[in-house]
């Protein structure tokens, strides 16, 4: 596989994430993003932890989508994440995910 090859088929794949995200992210009430992944969920719970002096965060989600284009299954039932980095929540508006009538 020429790298060309390689780049059209990751671009067809980002493609297909897009389309994916934008048919399922109506669904959900939350969007989540950390370091190395992005999220959709109903239902999440956060805490912070500290152990000698060090602070992390621990999130939990429940029947999430993933922003992952490597996966093969993007839906997930139970999500555990552990960071030392910003975690970021935000609620969605449900009127922001609607296209403005023409």
């Amino acid at each position: 596989m020429s790298a060309e090859d390689l780049e059209k088929y990751e671009t067809e794949m980002e493609l297909k994430l897009y389309r994916e995200y934008r048919d399922v992210v109506g669904l959900f009430k939350y969007v989540i993003e950390t370091e190395r992944r992005f999220y959709l969920t109903n239902d999440y719970e956060m805490q912070v932890h500290s152990v000698q002096g060090e602070v992390f965060f621990e999130v939990s989600m429940a029947d999430a989508w993933v922003w992952d284009m490597y996966r093969p299954a993007r839906f997930v039932k139970q999500v555990r994440v552990l960071t030392f980095k910003d975690v970021n929540i935000e609620e969605l508006n449900k009127s922001d995910l609607e296209l403005p009538a023409s």
